[in-house]
């Protein structure tokens, strides 16, 4: 429950670039709901002991004694006189999960290392500092990594796994009482310390956005748990990450401020199913700032327009933290929170619990066809190496084969990785296969895409570190012969007994849709073609958004106006509260256990009214803005790999465009020779790889050695007699 002390509310402040949709406080059905998912969320283990947590902050203590220690020590060896060697200071923080309190048992703790000006990265952190933390009994498994995008050294401590960045300041001297909140703190600031200290500023900056912490909190927590139960939880394959969810949840906490985790949970699935993309989601205005660095912008940086899902940093300089999304993982983040409106307003109608909507993914029944990627290196320090490298281009796989197929043979990526024990060094990834829904299996056709990949594992190959052994094989498997090893316990469960809500859903929809055809003589298709229809229209939905709507460009300096214009049309009621008197009417009514009172058409008005508010506020009115004609095309590494790529294929004939093998005359695409055409594979080359590995090349490369000789996938595969499978696709 909501905390006097854990609220920034005081004298009726409100926040966000909107007005709220409602002020309405909770029920005591509200009341009721949220305790239950409160011992839900116990129950499913998601709070650590306070053993535990006293664990951690005895950690943090002796982290900071640390590098306290190594930048006295580092001072004196650097000539400074006495009195600046007492007071040399360095000072850690904290962010991520454990900042903004949502943590789990065995969670690793995000902090960073801020020190003075003459404390160097190269040197001194990752040189004496890293020594330091090598010779204590208390630090095992120290992993380094200096050349990531954002520098980071990686170790346990006294069992407490610790990420741990560093930002050198401008400052002589580090005050205790340091506040990295201020836009000053970056002045003179190199790129990586910009970097290092955005993901405390963005987490101290939603914690003062959001108007009751507490409630923020478990609902966060909540939606945490559901986003990786149902496998969208994963920024590095295209879903979101941990900040992402966190700017999404604190969005609905402004829009209602004095509601509960119950009703909060409810509204962010009806807010986001409705939430037209590519609109941002924006916790405040996007500020210019006076330093210079870049922000997101539609209407000065091309590449931002192209952003599917933008989710915008509320901390200068403002960025698009959910850059990954693609086509493809917005359409299955769509249907998730469509799945999970549908489940809150089952419970609503108290048709079904919270377990309903935790009920988890079934992505192993989910499909027939998969793509099976295995990876292996000598030992265990080139496999971590190798996996995390691997791991930030899977991504251009999907991108890819959808290109390459016009979208019709459509991916989804597990988010996670499975290892078979039986093979030291080994890691593998699945990626689900489908017919893009409403494309019609004609008789012979075939989704060849062995070129593609061929194509993916010779850019994975160009790997600046890539070492003998490091190996990379890729796959086609069917669902019955997907290996034991990635189900739990390493034995293949049976086809599920228990009914869930995909499970029961699709049967009442067969049951409607044969209802139907009964009743008309010419019937409307089969209840698989229904289906198929039904979600080929969610996707048709998605893909117009993406392709209509207008990226917001307005400028920094009246964004905030521009949105508040829409609330003073005339579904503003006077009180600047969108619909509030009939929303209101809605939640606040009486009956058991404080649900809604009232006839039903007095709760379709309601529900109309709140509709009608998140329409307003999801589809505000844009000024200076550009079309989406198209997705940016996401195919190219960055710079330095585009350049060697085509330097290593000078002497090579360059790999054909692969198109979808079909008899839809539309889809062959030739030039008038006869011969196969498409646009460039590569972009401009420039977009940003922020993934935290040792991703980026040196400025000298230097070509590895072939890899040994790989097996020939089994790519080319008939679909014609795929039939509908549960969950998500076919």
């Amino acid at each position: 429950m909501g905390s006097p002390l854990l609220s920034n509310r005081g004298s009726g402040q409100l926040l966000g670039i909107t007005e709220p949709i409602s002020l309405s406080g909770p029920t005591e059905y509200d009341v009721i709901k949220t305790r239950e998912l409160e011992k839900f969320l116990q129950d499913a283990g998601l709070y650590e002991s306070q053993e535990e947590a006293v664990s951690r902050e005895e950690v943090l203590g002796r982290l900071d004694q640390t590098v306290k220690i190594w930048v006295k020590s580092i001072s004196r060896s650097k000539g400074l006189n006495e009195q600046l060697v007492q007071e040399a200071n360095a000072k850690i923080f904290t962010f991520g999960s454990y900042r903004l309190g949502v943590h789990g048992p065995g969670a690793d703790i995000d902090t960073l290392c801020v020190g003075p000006r003459h404390a160097t990265r190269e040197e001194d952190f990752f040189g004496e500092l890293q020594r330091m933390l090598s010779e204590m009994s208390e630090v095992s498994e120290l992993h380094p990594v200096p050349d990531a995008h954002v520098p980071v050294m990686r170790f346990k401590f006294n069992g407490v796994s610790i990420d741990l960045l560093y930002a050198k300041l401008s400052l002589w001297v580090i005050p205790e009482d340091l506040d990295i909140s201020q836009d000053s703190i970056l002045q003179n600031a190199d790129d990586q310390t910009v970097r290092s200290l955005n993901g405390c500023r963005v987490t101290d900056q939603i914690l003062r956005l959001v108007p009751n912490i507490q409630n923020f909190r478990t609902t966060l927590r909540c939606m945490r748990f559901w986003a990786k139960r149902r496998g969208v939880y994963s920024n590095v394959t295209g879903f979101l990450g941990g900040i992402n969810w966190a700017l999404l949840v604190a969005r609905i906490c402004q829009l209602y401020p004095n509601a509960l985790p119950n009703m909060l949970v409810s509204r962010f699935f009806r807010v986001y199913t409705q939430w037209r993309w590519p609109n941002p989601v924006m916790l405040c205005d996007i500020e210019e700032g006076s330093l210079g660095l870049q922000i997101w912008d539609p209407r000065r940086n091309p590449k931002d327009r192209f952003h599917m899902m933008p989710i915008i940093t509320p901390a200068y300089p403002c960025m698009n933290s959910s850059y990954n999304v693609s086509t493809s993982t917005l359409r299955i983040i769509s249907e998730e929170f469509q799945r999970g409106s549908d489940i809150c307003e089952a419970m609503e109608a108290s048709k079904a619990e919270w377990d309903t909507l935790f009920e988890p993914f079934a992505f192993f029944e989910a499909y027939k066809n998969y793509l099976q990627i295995d990876i292996s290196a000598e030992n265990a320090d080139d496999l971590r190496k190798w996996k995390g490298w691997v791991e930030s281009r899977l991504r251009q796989l999907t991108l890819k084969i959808e290109r390459h197929t016009y979208n019709m043979l459509q991916c989804h990526p597990h988010p996670g990785d499975f290892s078979d024990k039986s093979r030291p060094f080994h890691h593998c990834y699945f990626m689900g296969l489908q017919r893009k829904q409403g494309v019609p299996a004609n008789g012979g056709e075939q989704f060849d895409i062995r070129l593609t990949v061929e194509e993916f594992k010779r850019s994975v190959n160009l790997y600046t570190l890539w070492k003998p052994g490091m190996e990379i094989y890729v796959s086609h498997v069917l669902r019955k012969n997907i290996p034991n090893f990635v189900f739990p316990g390493g034995v293949r469960p049976p086809r599920p007994s228990k009914a869930t809500w995909d499970s029961r859903r699709a049967t009442e929809l067969k049951a409607a849709s044969s209802s139907q055809v009964d009743k008309s003589s010419e019937g409307q298709g089969t209840p698989d073609e229904i289906d198929d229809d039904r979600k080929r229209k969610r996707e048709e939905e998605v893909e117009s958004n993406l392709k209509s709507a207008r990226v917001v460009a307005v400028s920094p300096s009246s964004a905030g106006e521009a949105q508040e214009s829409v609330l003073t049309s005339d579904a503003t009621n006077g009180a600047g509260d969108i619909g509030h008197d009939v929303v209101q009417n809605h939640i606040t009514g009486g009956s058991a256990y404080g649900k809604p009172s009232g006839s039903v058409a007095d709760e379709s008005s309601s529900k109309e009214a709140e509709n009608l508010a998140i329409e307003k506020i999801t589809s505000v009115s844009y000024v200076a803005c550009q079309d989406f004609s198209q997705e940016l095309d996401e195919l190219e590494d960055d710079v330095k790999q585009k350049d060697k790529y085509e330097d290593t294929a000078k002497n090579e004939k360059s790999p054909p465009v692969v198109s979808l093998t079909s008899n839809v005359a539309a889809t062959a695409v030739t030039s008038s020779n006869g011969t196969s055409t498409s646009g460039s594979f590569y972009t401009c080359g420039d977009l940003e790889e922020l993934e935290p590995a040792e991703l980026m090349a040196p400025p000298s490369i230097v070509n590895p050695p072939a890899p040994p000789a790989q097996r020939k996938p089994l790519i080319r595969w008939s679909l014609t007699s795929l039939g509908k499978a549960t969950g998500k696709g076919t």
